[in-house]
């Protein structure tokens, strides 16, 4: 199974971002993804950026996603 998971853009370096949520970070490539700058929401996936997002749907995305948590509806 393939999870993209919503973050936002700390910083950037080149084509690279260091992406966080909830505390975690990680450094994506943004080579998939034009006009991206920092304070952002990207989907990320298997350390790409593949999609820009507006905050608010960046933010209902987290939210369904730890309801899922929080019942336990974690995939294997």
């Amino acid at each position: 199974m393939c999870l993209g998971v919503p973050m936002q853009v700390m910083s950037i370096d080149g084509e690279t971002a260091v992406c966080e949520i909830d505390g975690v970070r990680r450094e994506a490539s943004l080579m998939m993804v034009d006009g991206v700058s920092v304070g952002d929401f990207v989907i990320i996936h298997a350390g790409f950026a593949i999609e820009k997002l507006d905050e608010e749907n960046a933010r209902e995305t987290l939210q369904i996603f730890r309801e899922l948590l929080a019942r336990g509806a974690m995939p294997e």
